[in-house]
């Protein structure tokens, strides 16, 4: 597993193999809420080992980074900042080399958010379970706390009522969740609240969109509603989008049972644009 560094910004890098090999191109990995950049190992394995450089960004507040509480951002856009500083830095070390950015469930909102107003940062943008809206079933009391809390303790934070067998049907891979300090099961209402003003603009900033785009979507979730990102693909104007979809798989396919082919389809995807 790579080790994280940096200092500004938090980040794991796997290098495409052997080490002195000149990647074909380059990946930008945002995780999702609750999540961290360990969960990447199996997917920048994979592309390292087929020639791809990766490099993931650990959001402030979540993972090991030093922000408290954890679970809280000021805004999203300190997100797609760091996002952007990441993509310097592979830039920088990669010269040359096209640069993909690819998020997993609210790290596909950042990415699709940030694809659409920094294009120029990006050859392309792979989302896998995008969370243009959210499927998780919060108690009426939360909504009545970022009501009344939002302008005064925004900081406050409440549980997230998601489970790591609503993530992957990998067992084993469960067990490695559950016993995770980096996992976590707690947002503030300004993290909440973030999310829900970025989906708002996801559907303004749509029509902006102009980079290459490959939506990846589970066949059931029980954490983002998998329709709005259908509908959302419908009206990309692009020549160049591709929807794929994954019948018998869960939110989380970068570790769900069936991963393998996940990764050779967004392999192929890239080959054809690096």
């Amino acid at each position: 597993m790579a080790e994280l560094v940096g200092t500004d910004i938090l980040y794991r890098k796997w290098e495409a193999t052997p080490p002195a090999a000149s990647p074909e191109a380059v990946f930008l990995l945002v995780h999702g809420l609750g999540a961290h950049t360990a969960r990447w190992d199996f997917l920048a394995g994979f592309l390292a080992r087929n020639g791809f450089s990766s490099y993931g960004l650990e959001l402030r507040g979540f993972g090991r980074t030093p922000e408290r509480p954890r679970g809280h951002v000021d805004s999203l856009r300190v997100w797609e900042q760091d996002v952007l500083k990441l993509g310097e830095t592979a830039a920088r070390e990669n010269p040359g080399r096209r640069i993909f950015v690819l998020g997993e469930s609210l790290g596909g909102l950042l990415a699709f958010n940030l694809a659409c107003r920094h294009p120029e940062a990006f050859a392309g943008q792979v989302l896998i379970s995008p969370a243009f809206k959210s499927a998780m079933k919060f108690p009426a009391a939360v909504y009545l706390k970022l009501v009344a809390l939002i302008a005064i303790k925004p900081e406050t934070t409440i549980p997230v009522p998601f489970t790591s067998a609503m993530c992957t049907r990998d067992a084993a891979y469960q067990a490695v969740m559950d016993a995770n300090p980096d996992e976590l099961r707690v947002a503030s209402l300004k993290c909440l609240f973030g999310t829900l003003h970025a989906q708002s603009e996801a559907k303004r900033l749509a029509g902006e969109l102009r980079v290459p785009s490959l939506f990846l979507i589970s066949g059931t979730d029980l954490l983002v509603d998998e329709r709005a990102g259908r509908k959302l693909f419908r009206k990309l104007a692009l020549e160049d989008k591709t929807i794929l979809e994954y019948p018998e798989m869960l939110h989380a396919l970068s570790i769900d049972l069936g991963r393998e082919q996940v990764f050779r389809d967004i392999l192929a995807w890239a080959e054809k644009r690096a």
